[in-house]
């Protein structure tokens, strides 16, 4: 087993001692979860929205400025996954059965969630919106598409993907700052998801780029999950 770390002036190979497969970067990984596990549980729902209340009063802040300079208009972003090995229907059962209940398997996902699940405005989510911590809600989400979801560019082929799934993301005060348009379509071995997102406009393209990569990581983490799931 080896592991190259390099730098500008080091090169570190892991040559022998751990046992098991994996590199000093799948190590690390581990312990990295294991420890914001720990810190999310110790502080809880309401402890994490308190040490981030001043984040999040600026996240919201620039996203509701970016909604108003662009005056109702948007740009999309498409991260497309292909999985082998579980059906969309079994991920979306799983999905649909943690938004109901299992914070913490939702919250598992991705280093940069906070907070999520559903209370009486919608489904309430405290994440990174590229550097900006928001806390954000997503409406109209389900099987009956929003009107705006019907006109979309991105929208594919029902006979393809006919598991799709549309919102509204706003704030708390009823400001839209952004949308989601989720399609998933099954394949002979498992199936695709096409995950769009929308952000006003004038919102900087590192933030609808790094929106991109975060969709990768957390759903590749959430069919994993539902995977690991449906063997147990």
């Amino acid at each position: 087993m080896t592991d190259h770390q390099t730098s500008p002036a080091v090169t570190v190979t892991l040559e022998s001692g751990p046992t098991g497969a994996g590199s000093i970067d799948d190590f690390e990984l581990f312990y990295a979860r294991r420890a914001l596990d720990r810190f999310r549980t110790r502080l809880g729902r309401q402890g994490l929205l308190d040490l981030l209340a001043a984040d999040i009063e600026e996240g919201n802040a620039f996203l509701r400025e970016c909604a108003r300079t662009s005056d109702g208009h948007f740009k999309a972003g498409t991260t497309v996954l292909a999985t082998r090995g579980l059906s969309s229907a079994a991920f979306l059962a799983w999905m649909d059965k943690a938004f109901a209940g299992d914070e913490r398997a939702l919250l598992a996902a991705h280093p940069e969630h906070y907070v999520m699940g559903t209370d009486d405005i919608g489904a309430r989510v405290v994440e990174n919106i590229g550097p900006h911590v928001s806390s954000f809600y997503m409406g109209g989400w389900g099987t009956d598409a929003l009107a705006w979801a019907a006109d979309a560019d991105e929208l594919l082929p029902e006979a393809e993907y006919p598991r799709k799934m549309s919102s509204n993301l706003f704030l708390e005060d009823g400001t839209v700052v952004g949308r989601a348009l989720i399609q998933f379509g099954d394949t002979a071995d498992g199936f695709t998801a096409n995950l769009t997102v929308y952000f006003p406009t004038s919102c900087p393209q590192d933030v609808l780029d790094h929106h991109l990569r975060h969709y990768a990581v957390e759903f590749r983490n959430w069919i994993v999950a539902a995977a690991d799931d449906a063997r147990a």
